[in-house]
């Protein structure tokens, strides 16, 4: 397994600090709003990677923190007269129901940024001690210029930066570019003891308190958006080796950003699209599919084209899933027609697996996955067009139908075999039909179903093309479509 590692710009063979574990650290939100699909994509990247090394074999201790005390959140508190705290127990809440809509795991461990304040606290004195921070009128500051290997993780010069947007600017820092470990309280701010002020912990600390608690220094696997690679996550490195001495992460991973219609998202450009807002209108599998078509370190454009693409592309496997269960179902066993399709349908499985994993190992590219399981789509469908089978051919399709599931479910997209209608129940409207086309006696419209498709069938053999047609008409007005399969004629949801 080969990963691409911001630190050292190249692809490293990925070999954990102790064998068959692994300690992953993702940056969570800042809760003071719904996350947008940008963030989403951030969020699904690494829950597929996570899937993708618990599939391998490893047991993965995956940490992604909640944010809930920040600037962003106590000025919406202040501007809708309410407390931080309801601001951001209000959005942690709404960012955890939609990630497990969006089929993305709970992470092993949750850590809030307001219960950990002892151990940020701890963190910042030894950087004091040490002499790497300075408090200047109960704000205590990082001193950049202390650690000679920053701007090493984001590739830029010391030398070269100047403050300006991203650098806060304050005379009484030592040096423009040092930052924020904490910040005395102003008043109505949620704030906590120290031994510099009443006060509260600037966001960078945060992180690496929280991910030198649960996960212990050096850990494998540090994870963020492309955006976080500089300041947040240089100022992570470098206060927690300069304290603790050694390597902070030994991998660094980072996911590219999401552009609309090749537009930059912006409120102001009216394309700001946040994920529980999108996901009213999409399954949730389709949004997964799409974001996994673009390597997760590539830039990713999100369009509604492209995501009708996506859910059309859904549509073709659980259409497969369908045919393959529904071809174990009801083919017919003829053993002197041994050899129909199961050997080839043995070797595209196999090939299969063997491609979908080289691409996983390869920097995670889940795009070359899916292609894979596509191929095996494609192979089913074909395995069964025949409709006559022995019992190895039988086995190939059971074996085809589970590993689409299995490797599917690894990269985070649920697909059952009946599709995303299974659990829908039958429109009433089949038992009058019946009645009126099949003569149908009963109020069950599963037998309804049943009774049209025996009436269909008898009116084809007989030339009663009007009555097949009423029947196939009938049916698709209520929403189904009537497929003539070598194995028999069944009826599907549009």
């Amino acid at each position: 397994m080969r990963l691409y590692n911001t630190l050292t710009r190249r692809k490293e063979e990925f070999v954990p600090r102790e064998e068959g574990k692994i300690s992953f650290y993702i940056c969570g939100p800042t809760v003071y709003n719904h996350i947008h699909i940008g963030n989403a994509r951030t969020f699904l990247s690494f829950d597929v990677i996570r899937r993708y090394l618990e599939f391998s074999g490893y047991e993965v201790t995956f940490v992604q923190n909640i944010t809930d005390v920040d600037d962003k959140i106590i000025n919406r508190a202040n501007e809708e007269g309410r407390s931080a705290s309801a601001v951001a127990q209000e959005y942690a809440d709404a960012f955890i129901e939609v990630m497990r809509a969006l089929g993305v795991k709970d992470p092993t461990i949750r850590p809030r940024a307001t219960e950990e304040i002892p151990a940020m606290i701890e963190l910042i004195n030894c950087l004091v001690e040490g002499g790497h921070a300075y408090e200047v009128e109960g704000d205590v500051y990082f001193s950049v210029r202390s650690f000679p290997d920053y701007g090493r993780l984001s590739g830029r010069d010391i030398e070269q930066m100047q403050s300006g947007a991203r650098v806060e600017i304050d005379q009484r820092k030592h040096d423009p570019l040092d930052f924020a470990l904490w910040k005395a309280a102003k008043p109505g701010e949620p704030s906590w003891s120290s031994p510099w002020s009443q006060g509260r912990p600037g966001w960078h600390i945060e992180c690496s308190a929280m991910s030198g608690r649960y996960l212990g220094s050096p850990f494998d696997i540090h994870a963020g958006g492309d955006d976080l690679v500089f300041p947040h996550h240089e100022n992570e490195r470098a206060q927690s080796e300069a304290c603790h001495h050694t390597t902070f992460a030994q991998y660094w991973l980072h996911g590219g950003m999401l552009t609309i219609d090749r537009e930059k998202m912006s409120k102001s450009e009216g394309n700001f699209l946040l994920l529980k807002d999108v996901l009213e209108h999409v399954r949730p599998q389709a949004l997964r599919l799409l974001m996994l078509q673009t390597h997760y370190r590539s830039p990713f454009d999100y369009s509604v084209e492209r995501l009708a693409e996506a859910a059309a592309a859904l549509d073709r496997i659980e259409g497969a899933t369908r045919n393959l269960s529904w071809f174990l179902e009801t083919a017919a066993s003829d053993t002197a027609s041994a050899g129909v399709g199961g050997a080839a349908l043995l070797a595209q499985i196999t090939a299969t697996r063997a491609q979908f994993s080289a691409s996983m190992d390869d920097d995670f590219n889940a795009a070359g996955a899916v292609a894979a399981v596509f191929e095996l789509v494609t192979a089913g469908n074909a395995s069964v067009a025949g409709g006559i089978t022995d019992e190895e051919h039988k086995q190939a399709i059971t074996e085809a139908l589970a590993t689409i599931i299995e490797l599917l479910s690894v990269l985070g997209v649920a697909i059952g075999t009946e599709g995303a209608d299974a659990a829908e129940p039958l429109p009433a409207g089949l038992v009058p039909l019946a009645a009126a086309l099949a003569n149908y006696a009963g109020d069950i419209p599963a037998e309804a179903v049943d009774l049209l498709l025996e009436a269909r069938a008898c009116a084809r053999a007989q030339k009663d093309w009007a009555l097949a047609d009423a029947v196939r008409d009938g049916l698709a007005q209520l929403g189904f479509t009537i497929e003539d399969t070598a194995s028999g004629t069944r009826v599907v949801r549009k």
